[in-house]
């Protein structure tokens, strides 16, 4: 069926099909025929920058299984995916990227986000859910408060990318401190 294809054609894809979306459970070394690290013998994900190889994760997976504050999975030469776990109460912390945009969006747990043009004026407040997709244009400052009763996990991606290679904040305190 597929000149490239990584597995035999039997009329559907063995990955997935309309029982779960876990992937993990039709994932088979036959059919995998390309070298992706980023699983553990164990199934857990290695959670490291693999940019700008190309990589096939389940980012929600990776989000919940992320305790730092902030650990890059993917920096490329055009944007950058990132996983972030907010703490019950604290927030991202109000910022702004003047050339960059970023996409938020919450795979576990709930928070109160906030833009405008000023860190002075927020006039944009929204309530975020899980899988709630939060868009932030380049200039507009922003943050994003756990409102919930666990952490908050987020996976993010800046475009074009906002952090080094490899960035990994373990608490919002580094994160700050690296940063000024």
């Amino acid at each position: 069926m597929y000149a490239n294809s990584c597995y035999p054609y039997t009329g559907h894809y063995p990955m997935q099909d309309h029982w779960s979306s876990d992937w993990r459970y039709y994932w088979h070394p036959q059919y995998y025929h390309w070298s992706n690290h980023a699983y553990s013998p164990q199934g857990a994900i290695l959670l490291q920058d693999y940019g700008p190889k190309p990589l096939v994760l389940n980012i929600a997976r990776a989000s919940k299984q992320n305790n730092n504050y902030r650990t890059t999975l993917w920096t490329g030469k055009y944007f950058q995916v990132t996983v972030m776990s907010i703490n019950v109460g604290d927030d991202i912390g109000l910022e702004v990227h003047p050339t960059t945009d970023q996409f938020i969006r919450i795979e576990e747990g709930q928070g109160m986000v906030q833009m405008g043009d000023s860190k002075d004026k927020l006039d944009f407040q929204a309530f975020a859910t899980v899988d709630s997709a939060i868009m932030v244009p380049a200039g507009k400052w922003h943050n994003v408060t756990n409102t919930g009763n666990r952490p908050m996990k987020v996976s993010v991606i800046y475009a074009p990318p906002e952090h080094p290679h490899s960035t990994v904040h373990a608490t919002k305190a580094i994160a700050q401190e690296m940063q000024d």
